[in-house]
């Protein structure tokens, strides 16, 4: 059986030229699709490039002309279920305009985040998408200011920045869930998180909440770990380490769906009855595709929809000196099955 050659470099336009006996400039404009070439000509310089496997190099088309398909994205964490729901959205509106996706990962580190971002401006990137939601560095800021490349503030809603915010108010999250506690009557309360020393959107959710059952003379107790990653596992932990130090609250508020989850099963396992000892509500709605007997009442964020809006915004081409947009995605609560009714 024959096997392709092995080529010990890439292969070239010289290359593809001295096959086709034409020169580099034939190649040239055929591959970019310019030139008054003839029809037969334009055939097998095609065939013979790809028999050669070439690929042309668009990042050097990108530096000499100012203009790319790439979109630089920059998130926490590709592992994380709300970006990945935020990750499609995007790629559903590039995808479809021919642009590519180039990811990063922060980490919520904004030493991180500054590396990635001067490492994309120097692949003259269409535009940018940044989660909000850390402590950005001053200097990440300022040279995404003299790049004059589109740059979207994405997630974080309550402080908006860049050239185009799209998010939610997480301070609102906050409240809604705090309201369903209230609402039910339930006043002993309870918040299990992590990491917010550096997710500001998950300390501005805990504000909302805590704000909230303040005003009504409701009660908190606050078990948080800035070590711990935000998981069912986490969850399940500082679950059973709350539950065990006092009396079980009322009602427990939690980061995300998934410590959530992972508190519900400490519970179930513990044999304290949801809701009707303990009532629980979570965040962002990546629980409810997954739910079997038991729904978990969440804040449901329509993260597909911040993706597509945050590529629209990120292609669109205001007029020069135009003031920067905001936009505000609607968020609601969803009612499950983990939170008691107000008796009567």
């Amino acid at each position: 059986m024959s096997q392709d050659p092995h080529f010990s470099r890439t292969i070239t336009i010289a290359d593809v030229a001295k096959a086709a006996g034409v020169s580099s400039m034939t190649v040239s404009k055929v591959i970019r699709g310019t030139g008054r070439i003839a029809a037969e000509t334009r055939a097998r310089v095609t065939q013979i490039a790809d028999e050669l496997g070439y690929v042309p190099n668009r990042l050097a088309g990108a530096l000499s002309s100012q203009t790319s398909s790439l979109i630089g994205i920059v998130i926490p964490s590709i592992g994380d279920q709300v970006y990945a729901g935020v990750l499609a959205g995007i790629n559903g509106v590039l995808n479809g305009r021919n642009y590519t996706a180039f990811i990063g990962e922060s980490f919520f580190d904004p030493e991180i985040e500054l590396r990635i971002v001067h490492m994309m401006l120097t692949m003259k990137p269409a535009a940018l998408i940044l989660t909000g939601g850390l402590a950005r560095d001053e200097r990440t800021t300022r040279l995404l200011r003299r790049s004059g490349i589109r740059a979207v503030h994405l997630w974080d809603g309550d402080r908006p920045d860049l050239d185009a915010t799209v998010g939610l108010s997480h301070r609102r999250a906050g409240q809604l869930a705090a309201q369903v506690f209230l609402d039910a009557g339930l006043t002993r309360c309870a918040y299990i998180g992590s990491q917010l020393d550096r997710d500001l959107c998950a300390a501005c959710r805990l504000e909302g909440f805590s704000q909230a059952l303040s005003a009504t003379g409701a009660t908190l107790r606050q078990l948080t770990d800035g070590n711990l990653s935000r998981s069912a596992e986490t969850g399940y932990f500082l679950t059973k380490r709350l539950i065990e130090q006092d009396e079980p609250p009322q009602a427990i508020h939690y980061l995300n769906d998934a410590m959530a989850i992972g508190g519900l099963r400490f519970m179930n396992e513990a044999s304290i009855a949801v809701p009707q000892t303990v009532s629980v509500n979570g965040f962002n709605g990546t629980a409810l595709p997954h739910s079997l007997t038991t729904r978990l009442t969440t804040i449901e964020v329509p993260l597909m929809e911040i993706g597509r809006r945050a590529a629209t915004a990120a292609l669109a081409t205001p007029p020069i000196g135009s003031d920067p947009s905001v936009d505000i995605i609607d968020i609601s609560l969803t009612a499950g099955n983990t939170v008691a009714c107000r008796p009567d």
